[in-house]
């Protein structure tokens, strides 16, 4: 599975980087970014957890 951020419409709240650490974190300009390629297996239900919270429904996982 893979994730990814429509990132014009992340308000940079920061959620999906506390709620998946393991997939999600904040970039350097402030706004949440996917940095692995796959969503690690271990990791899935928390990814789609943070996907669910998005307040903005910016994330979006997706099989591969």
């Amino acid at each position: 599975m893979r994730a990814w951020i429509d990132r014009d419409g992340c308000i940079a709240c920061g959620l999906c980087a506390d709620t998946c650490p393991e997939v999600f974190r904040m970039a350097d300009d402030g706004y949440a970014e996917v940095y692995v390629d796959e969503i690690p297996e271990d990791a899935i239900e928390t990814a789609q957890e943070a996907a669910d919270g998005c307040p903005v429904s910016v994330i979006h996982i997706e099989e591969d």
